[in-house]
């Protein structure tokens, strides 16, 4: 048998800045073998700085201008943590997450871009809209966009930009030409005695013509001493009135930077050498705006982490392979392409300068040549890695054993049960016996049900809490309250501190949602294997005061079925395997799976349900034939059923579940013939779920207000999506469709 490599080392990237996005790009394409790479970014997509002006003035799409980080890490074969960074622990090579257990590494690499400096200036904080960090700018620009398109008063409403930078000056230029027409009046005040001072003499002229061609009003020697709801006041003791105030002044550090005890530049920068290591750790490195190269002191530019990224991967492998590092030699120069928001820019270089629509297609060309190698990620990737870490090189070559042997073993147990059970000490109560008491009030019955899930998200803390949830939602479903659970667990080869690591991650997500339910995890058994597996055998009691369930069946014709939550996870996370999801579809997917089934089953109790069962992989029909046991039929409204975004979309484009095609053929000959065999929503009746939600029949009296409690707990999808039927003697089918609107 073939022995199998296992993971030893962690590279953490934090950030999806320029410089990460490239060196995750080029790491893929000439992977380590036993190195698994996690990128942390709070969102699924990254923003490219030089298209952001275009995408305001309305050029380009989000799509366009953003980089897919989900899909990116999907196709590198790296994890993706959706979650922002608040501290770093060096000594103990630690980061500190947001509203999760923290995340180890052995190398980390920094690239979260700048903050915007809003502190120096009373009320800026509480009143402007910040440009930085431009990870967030789309968003904050529809809101302020949406206001513009409100207002109905007979003044203009009046947008002021404070700043004199050549983001400032594409800012304002991309918002006059998207609301183009609007009654609207731009303030670009600038305090410094000439906007752009960088700029050679040309340039600046340039920029200056754009700015009075578009009307927007430039007061120079206007410095903001104080911000107050709707006014400015400057220091020269005068005051303006605005509707709207963006803030594109002079960026600052994440403060965690500077509490970690790294070493930092005067205005808190990560301080990294010319390997881009920091001063005084070797296994932290920086790029792009956070970091300052102390000696090659650059302006903050996206040109200069893009430039980074060939030396940071570089020295990021040198450092796991112990080979020699690289220097960066920053540019003194670079080409400076400022877009005149019409399809307009200008070019400087040195003293070389140049404007028209021909410079805003060289631009363009520039801008999209760069989103091309995310948007065309290469298919032939290199069967086996090129580099070896070298840990690997002395392990033992000796097979994976099975049966016992494959256990993992009691130092990384240990370790990782040892965390959670301080993170969970009420609930986390695995004893040192063999077997444990399942906890049961007197007299209860306790009912039992078992769930295992494949890897499907590459986050493990995700990945608990999905298992969790998908592994509770058959109790709630028959009406019962979970006490406690046992886990099941193949965790991917690995060494024995990346095994503790990952162990840890996976039962903290877990216990996340078991103790939020009051659920103990009361032990398991855990496993290695050539991929990850997690599931739960989970116990309970009866909701309902008298011991009564939910029963699957026992729905009667008339009865209004309804579903809690919509369907696509399935379609969704083939897609996003096929790296034809987008990013923000599987977040919303990842959200819907995390939305417990509890709630819904107390409201089904409360107002009378009939029958009830939770979707999972046999999709929609398949357990709707469950509910129906050959007694009933159901008739069902294509267009009523909720669905996630993204989902449709896939099926049409021909992805499916690879459930997908057994689901069709063991429950298709029930549906009645429509003609609607091609139809995109018909097909979402055979999508597996994960995590789904619950099918709920009710009496029609009844559904409606069940229908409104759910949509005030949180099942904002929540509808009725057909009704019970009597069963036609002698007739094949079971459930009839109403076509959706087409």
């Amino acid at each position: 048998m073939k022995a199998v490599a296992e993971l030893c080392r962690d590279l953490v990237l934090v950030g999806g800045g320029h410089s990460h996005v490239l060196a995750l790009r080029m790491l893929a394409m000439t992977p380590i073998e036993g190195l698994r790479i996690t990128l942390v970014s709070p969102a699924s997509h990254s923003p490219y700085s030089g298209m952001l002006p275009g995408l305001i003035a309305g050029h380009y799409s989000f799509e366009q201008t953003h980089i897919d980080l989900a899909r990116l890490c999907q196709w590198a074969g790296a994890r993706f943590v959706a979650a922002a960074v608040i501290a770093l622990d060096p000594c103990n090579r630690r980061l500190s997450l947001a509203g999760r257990p923290p995340l180890s590494y052995d190398v980390v690499s920094i690239d979260i871009g700048a903050q915007p400096e809003l502190d120096s200036v009373q009320g800026a904080r509480e009143h402007a809209t910040a440009v930085k960090p431009v990870s967030g700018l789309w968003q904050r620009w529809l809101a302020s966009q949406q206001r513009v398109n409100e207002h109905s008063g007979p003044e203009k409403y009046c947008i002021a930009i404070v700043g004199g930078g050549a983001g400032s000056v594409e800012l304002a230029l991309a918002i006059a030409c998207r609301l183009e027409g609007k009654a609207l009046v731009v303030d670009l005040w600038c305090g410094a005695p000439m906007m752009l001072p960088h700029y050679n003499a040309r340039a600046r002229r340039e920029v200056m013509v754009a700015l009075h061609r578009r009307g927007i009003r430039v007061h120079l020697n206007a410095r903001v001493a104080e911000v107050a709801t709707h006014a400015l006041f400057f220091t020269d003791g005068t005051r303006a009135a605005y509707d709207e105030l963006f803030w594109c002044t002079g960026a600052s550090a994440a403060p965690w930077i500077a509490a970690s005890g790294l070493a930092t530049d005067e205005h808190g920068f990560l301080a990294v050498r010319d390997t881009l290591q920091a001063l005084d750790h070797d296994a932290i490195f920086g790029a792009g705006d956070i970091a300052t190269q102390i000696n090659h002191s650059r302006p903050k530019a996206g040109v200069y982490a893009v430039r980074q990224a060939p030396v940071l991967t570089h020295n990021l492998r040198a450092v796991l392979m112990n080979t020699s590092l690289r220097r960066h030699r920053p540019q003194r120069r670079f080409l400076s392409l400022i877009a005149l928001g019409d399809k307009r820019a200008t070019a400087e270089r040195g003293p070389f300068c140049a404007s028209g629509s021909w410079t805003w297609r060289w631009k363009d060309r520039i801008d999209r040549a760069f989103m091309a190698r995310f948007e065309r990620l290469p298919v032939n990737m290199p069967l086996t890695p090129r580099d070896r870490l070298p840990v690997l090189d002395s392990a033992s070559l000796q097979a994976a054993c099975g049966g016992c042997g494959a256990k993992v073993g009691a130092d990384a147990l240990s370790g990782a049960l040892a965390q959670v059970r301080l993170d969970y000490p009420q609930h986390c109560c695995g004893a040192d016996d063999d077997a444990v008491v399942v906890p049961a009030p007197a007299g209860a019955r306790v009912l039992q049900s078992v769930d295992v899930l494949r890897q499907m998200v590459s986050d493990p803390w995700l990945m608990g809490r999905i298992a969790a949830n998908h592994a509770l939602s058959d109790l709630y479903a028959c009406g019962v309250r979970p006490l406690s659970a046992l886990a099941a667990v193949i965790l991917p080869y690995a060494s024995s501190t990346l095994l503790q690591r990952e162990l840890q991650q996976l039962l903290g997500g877990a216990l996340y949602e078991f103790a939020a339910v009051g659920c103990q995890l009361n032990g398991g058994h855990s496993m290695q294997g050539p991929e990850l597996s997690l599931g739960f055998t989970v116990n309970g009691v009866p909701m309902a005061s008298d011991g009564s369930l939910l029963m699957k069946t026992g729905a009667a014709p008339g009865d209004q079925l309804i579903l809690t939550k919509p369907l696509g996870t399935g379609v969704l996370f083939a897609g996003h395997m096929q790296l034809t999801a987008d990013g923000r579809d599987v977040s919303a997917a990842i959200a819907s799976m995390l939305q417990g089934n509890g709630a819904a089953a107390e409201l089904a109790l409360a107002q009378g349900a009939s029958a009830c069962t939770d979707i999972t992989g046999f999709g929609l029909l398949g357990h709707l034939l469950e509910m129906l046991a050959q007694t009933h039929a159901a008739r069902l409204d294509l267009s009523a059923l909720p669905l996630l975004n993204g989902a449709l979309e896939q099926i049409q484009a021909g992805t499916v579940s690879t459930m997908h095609a057994s689901n069709v053929r063991a429950h298709e000959h029930f549906l009645a013939n429509t003609g609607l065999q091609d139809d995109a929503r018909r097909q979402m009746v055979f999508d597996p779920q994960t995590s789904g939600g619950l099918l709920i029949a009710a009496p029609a009296r009844c559904a409606p207000r069940l229908c409104e409690s759910l949509h005030s707990r949180g099942y904002t999808a929540a509808r009725i999506i057909g009704e019970v039927v009597a069963l036609k003697p002698n007739s094949p089918a079971v459930v009839q469709v109403q076509p959706s609107a087409q």
